[in-house]
């Protein structure tokens, strides 16, 4: 039989029949352990049925697209939400998202959050932020928890996808699921003034029934490494980057200490802007270390 994993706790998971639509607790054959081969939430699995609510995984289909963190396999779309406020913007984050994202072919929406706690003084430079990311080529959507109402832009967006929705811990993912359907009724906390973030509500990954399609909502975390990717991926992965390095003098240019860099220049001027290109240079370090490992 043909299923899906849809949640996963331990080393218990649950699979629902493709075709009945049929939910089995279910446990993997030894043999994944055996080949170190890790089964995801959103896999396609072939299983038996050993008892009348219970089944056995014995195979695992072929991925579309797999991430690390979160753990979870054959993506339609990825929902970054970031703060504007309470916590912070992290562009330091979402650029580390949109690379990882981006290098596993997962189209991204970014959804930025808690937009009515701005000050006046403040809505000029996230603005400058929201259009940047907009321009370049990302579905860019803004929208605030407090006032119940979603963007039907973001409605059409998750409609009939295997979505999953991740960012920084404490930006409202929960609370924003609970307004699309509030018969979720996800858990939801505030965030920790003492951390300067937020505490962590969602425990494992679980895909839920939303919208005619499925949405993942998974541990809220800080930080994603860049395992498996070469400085020239990463490269590859900042899109502005990658569009306009055919401009650089060299083939194969890094954009570090080569001359004629095109993208040094669009720094300089400001056109891309200095924080992507700060992280940039951070993530082609962070991968170089990693891979001396």
């Amino acid at each position: 039989m043909l299923g899906k994993i849809i949640c996963l706790k331990a080393d218990l998971f649950k699979v629902m029949d493709i075709d009945s639509k049929k939910t089995y607790d279910a446990k993997a054959s030894g043999l994944f352990r055996m080949k170190k081969q890790d089964l995801k939430v959103g896999d396609i699995v072939v299983f038996d049925i050993i008892e009348d609510n219970k089944a056995y995984i014995t195979e695992v289909k072929k991925r579309i697209n797999d991430l690390v963190r979160p753990p979870i396999a054959n993506i339609d779309l990825a929902i970054v939400a970031m703060s504007v406020k309470e916590p912070v913007f992290n562009a330091n984050l979402l650029d580390r998202f949109l690379t990882i994202l981006s290098f596993n072919n997962i189209e991204v929406l970014i959804l930025f959050t808690k937009w009515d706690l701005l000050e006046e003084s403040e809505i000029k430079d996230i603005e400058h932020i929201y259009n940047y990311y907009k321009n370049i080529g990302y579905k860019v959507l803004k929208t605030s928890t407090k006032t119940n109402i979603i963007d039907n832009e973001l409605v059409k967006a998750i409609d009939g996808k295997v979505c999953v929705i991740t960012g920084q811990s404490g930006v409202g993912k929960s609370s924003l699921l609970n307004i699309i359907d509030p018969s979720l009724n996800l858990e939801t906390n505030n965030i920790s003034y003492a951390l300067g973030r937020g505490k962590h509500t969602t425990r494992h990954v679980e895909l839920i029934p939303l919208l005619n399609g499925w949405i993942a909502d998974t541990p809220g975390f800080g930080t994603m490494d860049f395992r498996g990717m070469s400085e020239t991926d990463i490269s590859q992965s900042f899109i502005e980057f990658f569009e306009n390095s055919k401009e650089c003098k060299y083939n194969g240019c890094l954009h570090k200490n080569e001359p004629n860099c095109k993208i040094k220049e669009l720094v300089r001027n400001e056109t891309i802007l200095k924080t992507r290109y700060e992280n940039y240079l951070q993530f082609i370090e962070e991968a170089k270390q990693l891979r001396k490992w």
